[in-house]
């Protein structure tokens, strides 16, 4: 069966997040199964790199596709997006190896969250708009403790479901761009809401509200607290992963 590494972007605001559910809601791992069914028959499956959550978006998603039909490259793409609702879209399709994984070898994602500091009348499904000041400096260099190895699970919802809340974050910085902040994250993987935890607590570090130690603490022990500033799903992005 031909494999094919597929890279897809979409708009989550309308999907119940990426991985397809035994329920009937929306999902974009549904969508584009729907869409593989009618192209290239009943026994087309896919798999993606990321379970991205309710209300998330994708500018890089990556997913394989396995099915009997072969297409080109370019047909695929073409005869995928004629089938997909308007709010997915399939970027590019290229040849992959037939053992191809799209979670499995990945060995990093990066994360992608942009806060508002204003009211916006075009980007309210893709930002957070804070109302408060924040100090960009103070949030920066929270962001920079995040980075290493440590334990998340104060970040993570139901720690106890995880076989290990042990994470290696490669990166974790902030830009400070026009009336917009972008947190950027990129790990092996990540714990279930576990960026949006991140950023809800540099947010809080942006108003004063925590110090460089209570973050220490936050990483050496496991607390309610980040729960409690869960950023919301508008503004985050799965912005890439590599292999």
């Amino acid at each position: 069966m031909p494999t094919w590494k597929l890279t897809l972007e979409y708009d989550g605001t309308r999907y119940r997040g990426w991985q397809s559910q035994k329920n009937t809601e929306r999902t974009v791992q549904g969508a584009l199964t729907t869409a593989a069914h009618e192209l290239l028959g009943a026994d087309a499956s896919l798999g993606g790199a990321g379970r991205t959550d309710a209300g998330v978006h994708a500018l890089a998603q990556v997913s394989h596709l396995k099915a009997r039909r072969n297409l080109s490259e370019a047909d695929l793409v073409w005869g995928l997006n004629e089938r997909l609702p308007h709010d997915v879209n399939v970027l590019a399709a290229e040849k992959a190896p037939p053992a191809f994984h799209a979670r499995h070898d990945a060995v990093s994602r990066t994360y992608l969250y942009r806060i508002s500091r204003r009211r916006t009348a075009f980007d309210k499904r893709f930002v957070w708009w804070v109302r408060d000041r924040l100090d960009f400096s103070a949030m920066r260099r929270a962001a920079k403790l995040f980075e290493g190895r440590h334990d998340f699970a104060s970040f993570c919802e139901n720690p106890e479901g995880q076989d290990s809340t042990v994470v290696v974050v490669n990166k974790s910085d902030l830009l400070d761009w026009e009336h917009e902040i972008h947190y950027r994250v990129e790990a092996s993987h990540f714990l279930w809401k576990m960026v949006r935890r991140l950023v809800g607590t540099l947010v809080e570090f942006g108003r004063g509200n925590l110090t460089d130690a209570d973050l220490r603490q936050l990483l050496a022990k496991r607390s309610p607290q980040p729960a409690k500033w869960t950023a919301p799903p508008s503004g985050l992005f799965l912005e890439k992963v590599s292999y």
